[in-house]
């Protein structure tokens, strides 16, 4: 799935002085931290149980070897890709005279709300072009770039526009502004951007087993799900956990390097757009090729699907009753996984530390554990509850929760920072209970924040694939199980209406999530 990174406050609110943690807050962190300790604690016990020597063995293999080059030749290709053009839209959307540019910023984020396996079928279904190495990076790359692009976006419309100024009248050419002031002030949602680009990469199966790409997660899954080997699942599983830990050291060490966005956090300005002049028809032009291959081929796919070649013999029943198993898991996982982001954002902001930095950043290990968190659950409600609530819809939900909960934490934690500390201080000395606060003074500060995050892990949710195919109680259909099930037979005129009903789905909680993010200023 696809998602955006975290805000940091647009001014400065938070008094020097803090309290003690309060005790409730950090009792509901404590048990979301054991259900995101969930996925690792299996692999550690799966890989105690199979013994040390033979899970060393199935680590160090030829296969591991040839799976992680497949992942860092992929990531070392698209990522920079994604971050070129991602950066470069957000650029001339925010930053230049482009006209109509609430348009262009929904057709630009609108890769969100398609799947990324829909888009692997729009392609491979037009054109065996598309398959192999060549296939995933043109794939992964344009359902992708929205990571980049939206964080990008909001920092440059939030950073200081003295800076570039300043720069100018010192005989610092366009080019060189651009690059040394900019970027600059842009590399730290660029980071993030390309963070999150890895992290989705890594996880992701139904696109990749379509095209024919071998990557960790379409292995593990075949482990799993197919040969039943749990020891060499969890083997590189390890391995895949192992790599997302690098990556996160990494991009903390260089995000730590990054600058300080606006000079002046009290004083909102905005620079003058650039003039395009001449290039404005080829940047039209660019952007709107962009959109075409981004957007409308894995569209016109659906449709020609669906409706060309005499059209598709729908099941009404069977389609209605996917829509709604898609709504009853999905809405109840986002409001689950908006309340689990409530008091970790709040002690994140409220109380930041490396500590709590540290934490923040390890929830994002469970984006690229899809198989991990549902064979992690339903391992341990064998084991301690006796198999009770397995292959069940609350078992189901819970596990869309873990997996898109740092999706969630995003868009909460947005909008956190940019609630003065000071108000529920108020709210405290006038002798209101912590609860009372909260629920008068904090959330509904946070709503804006709080209807993102219900979003972001809606649309996540419907469109989701591997934990969907292993946890879906018996007798139950969602639209990717469906249309999962049609194209694995190359039954494309069956798969497609379902294609087409996952982005009609899909397409409102995307576009909120447009609005919410163009006027948050964010970044990792």
């Amino acid at each position: 799935m696809k998602t955006v990174a975290a805000a940091r406050p647009a001014i400065a609110a938070v008094p020097e002085r803090r309290a003690a943690r309060p005790r409730v807050l950090l009792a509901a962190t404590a048990v979301v931290v054991v259900l995101l300790a969930l996925p690792p604690a299996f692999l550690l016990i799966e890989a105690y149980g199979a013994g040390v020597s033979t899970v060393w063995h199935l680590i160090f293999r030829e296969l591991t070897a040839t799976l992680l080059r497949n992942s860092i030749e992929l990531g070392a290709v698209v990522t920079p890709l994604s971050a070129v053009i991602g950066t470069a839209a957000a650029f001339f959307v925010e930053r230049t005279e482009l006209r109509g540019r609430a348009v262009w910023t929904t057709l630009l984020i609108m890769p969100l709300a398609i799947p990324d396996f829909v888009v692997a079928f729009g392609w491979s279904s037009l054109t065996n072009w598309i398959e192999g190495f060549r296939g995933a990076v043109v794939v992964m790359t344009l359902a992708l770039y929205p990571l980049v692009y939206l964080p990008v976006a909001a920092s440059l419309r939030n950073s200081d526009p003295g800076q570039e100024e300043v720069a100018r009248s010192l005989g610092v050419g366009r080019l060189a502004t651009f690059r040394r002031i900019t970027l600059g002030q842009a590399r730290g949602a660029i980071l993030g951007g390309c963070l999150l680009v890895v992290l989705v990469l890594l996880a992701e199966f139904g696109a990749f087993e379509i095209i024919g790409f071998r990557t960790f997660s379409t292995e593990i899954y075949i482990e799993f799900n197919v040969s039943f080997d749990v020891p060499a699942a969890a083997a590189l599983s390890l391995a895949l956990v192992a790599l997302c830990v690098l990556l996160l050291l990494g991009e903390t060490f260089l995000h730590g390097r990054g600058r300080v966005a606006r000079a002046g956090p009290l004083t909102q300005r905005f620079g003058r757009p650039h003039r395009l002049g001449a290039w404005s028809v080829a940047v039209i032009a660019g952007l709107a090729a962009l959109v075409a291959l981004s957007v409308g081929v894995p569209l016109y796919a659906a449709l020609h699907w669906t409706f060309g070649r005499g059209g598709a013999v729908v099941d009404w029943s069977t389609l209605v009753n996917a829509f709604w198993h898609t709504m009853l898991y999905s809405a109840p996982a986002a409001l689950l996984a908006t309340a689990m982001a409530v008091p970790v954002a709040l002690l994140v902001v409220r109380y930041p530390g490396r500590g709590n930095r540290i934490l923040e950043r390890s929830t994002y290990l469970v984006l690229a554990m899809p198989s991990m968190i549902a064979f992690s659950l339903s391992y341990f409600t064998g084991r301690y509850v006796n198999g009770f609530a397995y292959q069940s819809a609350p078992l189901l939900m819970l596990a869309y929760a873990v997996l898109f909960f740092p999706f969630a934490l995003v868009a909460v934690r947005a909008s956190a920072a940019r609630v003065p500390a000071a108000l529920e201080e108020v709210g405290r000395s006038l002798g209101r209970p912590r609860w009372v606060v909260l629920t008068r003074i904090t959330l509904p500060l946070l709503a804006p924040g709080l209807a993102a995050a219900f979003c972001l892990v809606f649309l996540s949710s419907v469109i989701e694939l591997t934990t969907t195919l292993i946890l879906i109680p018996t007798g139950s259909q969602t639209l990717s199980t469906e249309f999962w099930s049609f194209q694995q037979n190359l039954a494309y005129s069956q798969a497609a209406p379902y294609a087409l009903a996952m982005i009609v789905v899909a397409a409102i909680p995307a576009f909120i999530l447009g609005r919410f993010f163009s006027r948050t200023a964010v970044s990792v």
